[in-house]
């Protein structure tokens, strides 16, 4: 593991664990990395919910799909980022969502019940970790409610501007980038890809946005 070090120092789940005990802390609460090819399930529907798990390479896409068999993208997990720890936390102890790689995807699994459960030799790290897990519960319940927002709206247009903005204010600039292509985009905001593809090129012909693969500028906000 000990080539993921610079990882391990940015995941939010060890924020304020001492870098000399990062090795044995994660000896501690049995973490266990395992590697997946593009396209491979990491977590199917259903699935018992024991473990938290954090990227330490690749990308983890997170999405529902319906009885109609259309897909909904709830997030993307990059490095250092986590995924799961609601379901591994509540009383359900199974997932009604789905995660595939998106490309070859390393990930680690740690059993909940080692961070929130102090262990026989009392480390003073677990602490820690409980509390840094309802750091992170709590923000993911942020980003959920800044996605039911954006899905809410009732058009196209809204539903694409309202998330544009939102990523602009995130990245306090009106130029930047999306973590998805066109195809993840219309699935994020659960609207047709043809059509997400036609309202951008409005936008663009009226001067409001430009745009370039998943770079995004926002040129006005007025009259959207």
């Amino acid at each position: 593991m000990k080539k993921y070090f610079e990882v391990f120092k940015q995941c939010p789940l060890f924020d304020g664990i001492e870098q000399n005990q990062l090795f044995a802390m994660l000896d501690c609460i049995d973490a266990k990395t395992k590697t997946f090819y593009k396209g491979q399930t990491i977590i199917d529907e259903g699935d018992k919910a024991t473990h938290v798990f954090v990227v330490l390479d690749g990308v983890a896409e997170i999405f529902r799909i319906d009885f109609n068999g259309n897909k909904s993208i709830i997030a993307h997990a990059l490095p250092s980022q986590l995924f799961a720890e609601a379901f591994a936390c509540s009383k359900t102890k199974s997932f009604s969502i789905r995660v595939s790689a998106t490309t070859q995807t390393t990930i680690m699994a740690i059993p909940v019940d080692k961070i929130i459960s102090t262990c026989h030799k009392s480390c003073h790290f677990h602490s820690r970790l409980a509390l840094n897990l309802l750091k992170i519960i709590a923000d993911k319940n942020l980003a959920l409610t800044q996605k039911i927002e954006v899905t809410s709206k009732r058009t196209t247009r809204d539903k694409l501007m309202t998330y544009l903005l939102l990523q602009a204010k995130e990245k306090n600039s009106n130029d930047f980038c999306i973590p998805f292509d066109r195809q993840g985009l219309a699935d994020y905001l659960e609207v047709d890809r043809s059509g997400l593809s036609a309202e951008i090129s409005k936008l663009r012909n009226e001067g409001v946005i430009s745009c370039r693969k998943n770079n995004f500028c926002i040129l006005k906000t007025d009259d959207i």
